[in-house]
């Protein structure tokens, strides 16, 4: 018997790093756990709310299936350069802020809100309200939703599989099948 494979969605979205600077300096100044988990959690749920009303990621990040949840990817590598000088595509972050020794982050700066949307200020501040409250267990369970549960551990986790987490999986998958002619 033949193994069937999913066809999987192009890549729809390309990664803006300044924006995800931007995003970043924004949940941590409002976020009541202003600390590395907490922070890209309320990212990964914003991007989720963001594709059920909008049919996009805020930064186009994609996400990885780490140990404690799905974690975007270039979110991640601006804060591991601001942590480890480590560099990436946004070398002027470590002067937006830092993170400390308790994985906290401090902003230097306010967020530059001509980069964020309406939208991704809207979404962004659900994720806030509905998740910066949550203790770690309750985020760290909710996060490991059906999506980051098929994929493999430190593997990327396929678009399609976190739009059909959504209430409206149909219509989003559809819309982003047909973006391209739907954006003409």
């Amino acid at each position: 018997m033949l193994k069937q494979v999913k066809c999987p969605m192009p890549q729809l979205f390309r990664f803006d790093p300044n924006k995800a600077l931007e995003v970043l300096l924004y949940i941590a100044s409002r976020a009541p756990h202003p600390n590395i988990y907490w922070v890209l959690k309320i990212l990964y749920f914003a991007d989720k709310a963001s594709l059920q009303q909008w049919g996009r990621l805020i930064c186009g990040d994609s996400y990885v299936a780490m140990s404690k949840g799905p974690v975007p990817s270039g979110a991640y590598d601006i804060v591991k350069e601001v942590r480890y000088g480590i560099p990436t595509t946004c070398s002027h972050a470590g002067d937006a802020f830092e993170v400390r020794a308790d994985h906290r982050f401090v902003p230097f700066r306010d967020a530059d809100l001509d980069l964020l949307s309406e939208s991704d200020i809207e979404c962004l501040d659900q994720s806030i309200v509905e998740n910066g409250r949550l203790t770690f267990g309750q985020l760290k369970k909710k996060s490991h939703d059906s999506a980051f549960d098929a994929a493999d551990e430190n593997d990327f986790i396929p678009l399609e599989d976190i739009v059909a987490t959504l209430p409206n999986a149909a219509l989003v998958s559809d819309y982003l099948a047909h973006r391209d002619t739907v954006l003409r």
